[in-house]
Formats: structure tokens, C-alpha cells, sequence
């Protein structure tokens, strides 16, 4: 059962700062990622406070859970608490329409232990008459596979439409079946009134660690040569700022560039949609990577900021830079980048979504094999199976003097620690060597 939780912090690679606070027993002890499809879903609803402006509060929760432990009914208030500032993290300035298009975005909640959470959203105006509140069906979930929720989300709204009844036998369904292997389908029953049953199937990529990912929303948004300006500073753990005022367009870019990263892990703040009121991360000193509405531009520009690379994903061009993105990584590498990225963008129109995921990441995972793919022969193993990391040999190794000069950088990386650490760790005995 904890496949599926290596695979979802592997998709997802992401912490975020809330919330904090002690952890009790996990929940996930009972209901472990790999098992069920999801923890919760709620509905938030927009509430309207004695000053006229609108709160968002849960209004409905599936599964109520009984019976909790202590340490599992505060982890399980603190994540009720947060969830609502995420599903309007556009404040509350709301008013009733009588059309409004849905949207899907998705969050990510870091727990202390590390362990995280992803909710899946889908914002949409509820059928009826007359002027009404936008609602968010929000399905918590400690597993990264955005394809497959949002198509779980298509089927919520479509319920929606006839009644927030039928939405819950369909949920009860998919909670009773097991979250499917890699390349596998698993067929949910489902009865609506007036069409009957319908069996609907739900598919897992092949390729686990881009199953929450989608690159082609970065490159219709960026030139190859930006996404490298970008690479570059996230490989460097720089502070990142990205701007859009869809919360789709902010949490798709940010995904895919933190997916960019595999198979190394971006270890700081990120949040794929920043709530108004959390706005003062961007004054953060440690490295982030976040997401603003660009109605916040100004107020954000207002903060006193350290140096970030601020990126503008409606007009396609860099705000602020520190000034070197162009430096970072070896020049023949990254033109090497460029052509695959732009033979790309060239035959745009014959690529599946998977396909483009497979071209753009096979570049970068290529990069990192050529950096520093020669990580494990300079792990020197003790009789007691402990490995320790022989940096200066490492670097030594590199025969190529800009290669050499990125790669002793990207060693300080919070990111390239952890990959080492766990590598240190994982040494498989071989045969016949105890």
C-alpha cells in the first residue's frame, strides 16, 4: 500500500506551509494511498458574513469520519481549516452570476511529518434559475494523478447538474475500488436516474511520475527559451513567482515546472495558487515557488522583496529576473534542450498530451543523466551497508570545465541532498556479496 504515496510525493513534488502543527496518529495508517482513491470530498460554499462580503465554508463532507483517535481528529480539523482558503484563494470579493465557466485546479497541503495531500478542484456554478454562488467540489487525496481526478470531477459535475443526490453513490463507488497499478483500468458502476447504469473507466498512465503533469500548458504559454530561464532557477532552489489570473492556467505551469525537476524534488514552500491572504510569502527569504493572480500584481510588486525570477504566464515573458538565468546551465546542453523542445513546438499538431510529457520530459531527465548519472559509482559502501557520498571525487569526475561548474552548484542543492541521502540508503545487497 505505500506505493502509491512514493508515487504520489514522486508526482507531486511539493510542500507547502500549511498547515503546521503537531501530528498525531496519520489517518493515512487507516486509510493508506495506494488503497483508496481519496479521503474526503467536500463541498465549500460561499457564506455571506454580517459585512456583506462572502466566507467559503465546508457545507458538506463524504465521508463524515467517526471514531477518531486525538491525534488524528486534530490533523483532520487543521486540513478541514485550511481547505476552504484554497478552494477561493481569490479572497472574497464575490458576487452572484448567472453564468460562470468551471474550472479544475488542484492544491497541496504539506503535513509536518512531510507527508502531503493534494486536493482536486472543480469550481462551478450549480444548476438553476436566477443569479447564485459559484461552489467547489474539492476531492482530498494523498495520490498525484491529475488526469484521473479531473475526469473523476467531469462525472461529479455532470451529477451535479441533476443532484447533489446521486453525486454520493457515485463517490461511495470509488471509494470501495482500489486505486489502479500503472497502465491499468478500473470500471466504476454507476446509476443515474433516467440514463441507468453507466460503467465508467478510469486509466493510470503508464509513466507514474507524469501523471500529474502537463507540459504542453507551459509550452503554449512559454518559448523554450523561458522554460530554460525557468529550469535554471528552480534547479538553483531560486524564489519563483509565477502570474495568471485563471487558477487552471497557475497550477497547471507550476506543476510542470516542478515536474521538470525528476527525479529530483523541489523541497520548499509551494503553493500552485497563493490565497490573498497569504500574499506575504513573497517576502519570504528561503526559496519558493508559487503561483499569484494577476490582480495581485501590484501589491505583490509593493512587498519588499528578496531577488525572484517573476513570471508573467498570460503574456509569456519574464517581469523580474536576477540577471543571469542565461549562465546557469552549460551552454551546449542547454542548446542541445532548446532543439528538442523546439522540434517540438514545430509539429505541434501530431503530439497526444502524452506524448508531448514523454518528449519534454525525456530532455530533462537527460540532463540530469549527463550531469550527474555517474552519482552511484562514487558511493563508497562500509561492510555494514551504510554508503557515504564521495562529493569532491564526484565533481572531479567531470571532465568538462562548465559542466563541472554548474554541477558543484547544484551539489549544495537541498534537492540533490535528499536524492543523495536516499540513495545512500538504498543499497540493494547483490547476489552472493552479503
Amino acid at each position: 500500500a505505500t506505493e502509491g504515496k512514493e508515487e504520489a510525493s514522486a508526482a507531486e513534488n511539493n510542500p507547502s506551509r500549511v498547515p503546521q502543527g503537531k501530528l498525531g496518529e496519520r489517518s493515512s495508517v487507516l486509510y493508506s494511498a495506494g488503497q483508496f482513491f481519496f479521503e474526503y470530498l467536500v463541498v465549500v460554499s460561499l457564506k455571506k458574513r454580517s459585512d456583506g462580503r462572502y466566507e467559503p465554508k465546508i457545507t458538506y463532507q463524504f465521508p463524515k469520519r467517526e471514531n477518531l483517535l486525538k491525534g488524528q481528529k486534530e490533523e483532520e480539523e487543521r486540513l478541514l481549516q485550511a481547505i476552504p482558503l484554497f478552494c477561493f484563494p481569490d479572497g472574497n470579493n464575490w458576487a452572484p452570476v448567472t453564468e460562470f465557466t468551471s474550472e479544475t485546479f488542484s492544491f497541496v497541503l504539506t503535513n509536518v511529518d512531510g507527508s502531503r495531500k493534494i486536493g482536486y478542484c472543480r469550481r462551478l456554478l450549480p444548476s438553476g434559475r436566477g443569479v447564485r454562488l459559484p461552489e467547489v467540489f474539492c476531492i482530498i487525496s494523498c495520490l498525484g494523478c491529475f488526469g484521473l481526478f479531473s475526469k473523476i470531477l467531469d462525472e461529479v459535475e455532470k451529477r451535479r447538474q441533476i443532484s447533489m443526490a446521486v453525486i454520493y453513490p457515485f463517490m461511495q463507488g470509488l471509494r470501495e475500488s482500489p486505486f489502479p497499478a500503472p497502465g491499468k483500468t478500473v470500471t466504476i458502476k454507476s446509476f443515474i436516474p433516467e440514463s441507468g447504469t453507466e460503467l465508467i473507466e478510469l486509466t493510470r498512465p503508464v509513466d507514474a511520475h507524469l501523471e500529474h503533469v502537463e507540459f504542453q500548458a507551459l509550452l503554449q504559454r512559454l518559448s523554450p527559451h523561458l522554460i530554460l530561464h525557468i529550469f535554471a532557477s528552480a534547479v538553483l532552489e531560486r524564489r519563483l513567482i509565477f502570474l495568471a489570473e485563471e487558477l487552471s492556467v497557475l497550477s497547471q505551469c507550476i506543476h510542470a515546472v516542478a515536474a521538470l525537476l525528476y527525479p529530483f524534488t523541489w523541497a520548499h514552500t509551494y503553493i500552485p495558487v497563493v490565497p490573498e491572504c497569504l500574499l506575504d510569502t513573497v517576502c519570504c527569504p528561503t526559496p519558493f515557488m508559487v503561483g499569484i493572480q494577476m490582480r495581485h500584481l501590484e501589491r505583490v510588486l509593493d512587498q519588499p522583496m528578496e531577488e525572484a525570477l517573476i513570471v508573467d504566464l498570460c503574456e509569456g515573458k519574464i517581469l523580474r529576473a536576477v540577471g543571469d538565468e542565461e549562465e546557469i546551465l552549460p551552454i551546449k546542453l542547454q542548446n542541445e534542450m532548446l532543439t528538442s523542445l523546439n522540434r517540438h513546438n514545430n509539429n505541434n499538431n501530431i503530439h497526444t498530451s502524452e506524448q508531448v510529457n514523454t518528449v519534454v520530459s525525456e530532455a530533462f531527465v537527460q540532463f540530469f543523466v549527463r550531469m550527474v548519472g555517474h552519482y552511484a559509482s562514487h558511493i563508497k559502501w562500509s561492510k555494514n551497508g551504510s554508503g557515504i557520498f564521495q562529493e569532491r571525487a564526484f565533481c572531479k569526475a567531470i571532465t568538462s570545465k562548465t559542466n563541472r561548474k554548474f554541477v558543484k552548484k547544484f551539489v549544495k542543492t537541498n534537492m540533490f541532498s535528499l536524492f543523495i541521502e536516499e540513495a545512500e540508503k538504498s543499497r540493494i545487497p547483490q547476489e552472493g556479496k552479503q
